[in-house]
């Protein structure tokens, strides 16, 4: 019978405790480079490979980080759970996601289920203030927020630009000549829907002194864009635009307005926002915000990393990712061609 090689037996070779064994393996600094080298030639002379359930003891860590999201569906949230496991893996971390589905006892439940699982938490959610944050999440487990309403506080944040997003989308939508310009609202307790509704509010009224502005409800899915796409169409009269929250709902409303025997743009411009993968391969391509989904998955990641890695030393920091236009054919009839900055961000 051959017997597995424990950490124990790779401390008795190397004539040094087991406590400086495990610090040499997680790569603690306070082992000379000197005494580092020896341990691992024995190691690697004993071909010992250390159990990573032993490890989570005596380290305390899981090597696993969660992140709670508002839903898994979609090609915005396949983006963004790309973004974090890309970086994930760089750090050598796994990824365990859990979907609250938009409901604030789900989330909770989440948040409680993950302590003692994960090493740190990434939370993206439109519950996430601070009252339900002190709530449900263990005060030693590091936590980084991602497109949230909390600002400031215990925790580092995350975020589109999605305000300057919609208010530059709007100001391109003018500028084309369009004067009603409907808008195709995401879910009415979504952080980043509201931000998006309020840049095109303002844009409104600061672009075209509109008060009457066209705001139909959707829910971020291809079937509530179609409903407000045949809503448009029904209309006596009719938008020229048609701005939806995210990318999704305007490929519903683009199947609803082709449907209805409306060509885009010469018929009604359309226009989303987060720019998907998909939203370039459309016909005719997309005119949408470019929201990073998955750079913002990435940082937040990072920062997330560095926290359970360095706790006393990583400060907390709240960083706004710039959104920029991309213009397709959706909007002007020609090729894409450019990328604008949007405004500074209003307060």
């Amino acid at each position: 019978m051959i017997l597995a090689i424990t950490i124990k037996d790779v401390a008795r070779q190397a004539g040094v405790s087991v406590a400086t064994v495990s610090r040499a393996l997680n790569g603690h600094s306070n082992v000379t480079p000197r005494t580092r080298d020896h341990v691992m030639g024995v190691v690697e002379q004993m071909r010992f490979v250390p159990s990573s359930a032993a490890r989570s003891m005596i380290t305390r860590r899981t090597h696993t980080v969660g992140a709670l999201l508002p839903d898994l569906h979609g090609e915005y949230f396949s983006e963004l759970i790309r973004g974090i496991d890309l970086a994930a893996r760089a750090r050598g971390l796994h990824l365990l996601v859990s979907s609250s589905h938009g409901d604030a006892v789900e989330a909770a439940a989440a948040l409680r289920a993950m302590n003692g699982r994960v090493d740190g938490l990434l939370v993206m959610s439109p519950h996430a203030n601070a009252d339900f944050l002190w709530g449900n999440l263990s005060n030693d487990l590091p936590a980084v927020l991602m497109n949230t309403r909390v600002a400031g506080g215990l925790h580092s944040s995350f975020a589109v630009d999605n305000y300057a997003g919609a208010y530059a989308m709007v100001k391109h939508l003018v500028q084309r000549g369009h004067r009603r310009i409907a808008f195709i609202a995401g879910p009415e307790s979504n952080f980043e829907a509201q931000e998006r509704l309020r840049g095109y509010r303002a844009a409104m009224l600061a672009l075209l002194s509109d008060p009457s502005q066209q705001v139909l409800q959707g829910d971020f899915t291809q079937e509530s864009g179609f409903r407000a796409g045949s809503h448009v169409v029904a209309l006596t009269d009719r938008a020229t635009a048609i701005f939806a929250s995210n990318d999704m709902m305007a490929l519903g409303c683009m199947s609803a307005l082709s449907d209805a025997g409306l060509r885009v743009p010469q018929d009604v411009a359309l226009a989303g926002f987060d720019d998907i993968p998909i939203s370039r391969y459309t016909s005719p391509p997309l005119t949408t915000v470019r929201a990073r989904i998955a750079e913002l998955g990435g940082l937040a990641l990072e920062s997330l990393a560095s926290a359970i890695e360095e706790p006393e030393r990583v400060a907390i920091q709240h960083q706004t990712l710039r959104a920029d236009l991309v213009v397709r054919q959706s909007t002007t009839g020609m090729p894409e061609r450019r990328f604008l900055r949007p405004p500074p961000r209003a307060a």
